[in-house]
């Protein structure tokens, strides 16, 4: 066969044979045939619209935010939205396509929830950072995490930028929940060096509880560090922010000359350097939800 005849070497009909051999494209010939040229050339062209086909990187559609989150699959998610379940910024959206932003509050059954993968790191603080997420606040703990995750983590509580210690970032809206209620959340651990030594009955009072300007200040335990001064004091309490530990001492006339987280529940500093991370294990994520 020659190779002329027959189907060419692309799997296309060979045009060579027919209307006197030649390939012609102007499409004006008795034959049937037109080539994508002037198929193309006859019909009408069909002009781009480039602005419908841009697309906003900090945009995502509804039901892949809802199938990210983890709570169904994408094609779930368009019945649940459908039939109303899921809400953007406290509107019940029931429109197909319709496009969030990450950072919008998007709610499935009442319940809000988060497209991007859940990150539990822990950081061993060290003085001189801020705990806050805001720009311009100078070097804040925030730049210590940077490498550790692509999701928008966050920290749990507060330690003064001259306190140092165990902080825990999540992106887990539910963590973060457990450590801010101060009746059944999350204790932490404290060793504390106070600038003189604390008296045993002021040591007593705090254990039982007092009330500073109108509110009722409580801690899991406290006590003196064995082999160590009666300045520097062992603290657990639930509340998550430093604040409050000042307040305590402040009250009784003490100064805090360090303070140092020293444990989150059953998490520690062992095998984190100070101003490194890590992030917790599956057992200790269990373990930490279950607290």
């Amino acid at each position: 066969m020659n190779r002329q005849q027959g189907t060419s070497g692309k799997g296309k009909p060979s045009n060579k044979g027919k209307q006197g051999g030649t390939n012609k494209s102007s499409g004006k010939g008795g034959n049937n045939f037109k080539s994508k040229n002037v198929a193309r050339g006859n019909a009408p062209v069909k002009k781009t619209n480039t602005a419908s086909k841009t697309s906003n990187p900090d945009e995502i559609r509804l039901n892949k935010y809802v199938a990210n989150s983890g709570m169904c699959s994408r094609r779930e998610a368009d019945v649940h939205i459908a039939t109303g379940l899921v809400s953007v910024n406290g509107k019940i959206i029931t429109e197909m396509g319709f496009k969030v932003k990450i950072g919008d509050e998007v709610r499935y059954d009442g319940a809000r929830i988060n497209p991007e993968k859940k990150a539990y790191v822990l950081l061993n603080k060290p003085k001189g950072f801020a705990t806050t997420t805001s720009e311009g606040k100078g070097r804040t703990v925030m730049d210590l995490v940077a490498n550790a995750t692509a999701s928008r983590i966050k920290p749990i509580g507060r330690l003064g930028r001259n306190s140092k210690g165990l902080l825990l970032f999540t992106n887990d809206d539910a963590v973060t929940a457990k450590f801010t209620n101060s009746k059944h959340g999350v204790a932490r651990l404290f060793h504390i060096e106070l600038d003189k030594n604390l008296k045993l009955e002021d040591l007593k009072k705090i254990q039982s509880g007092f009330k500073s300007e109108g509110k009722l200040i409580e801690v899991e335990e406290i006590s003196y560090i064995d082999g160590a001064s009666k300045r520097e004091i062992g603290l657990k309490i639930k509340n998550t922010g430093n604040t409050i530990i000042r307040t305590i001492f402040e009250y009784y006339k003490y100064e805090i000359i360090n303070l140092d987280c020293v444990a989150i529940g059953h998490l520690t500093k062992k095998d984190i350097p100070r101003g490194s991370w890590k992030h917790l294990t599956e057992q200790e994520l269990n373990t930490l939800k279950m607290l």
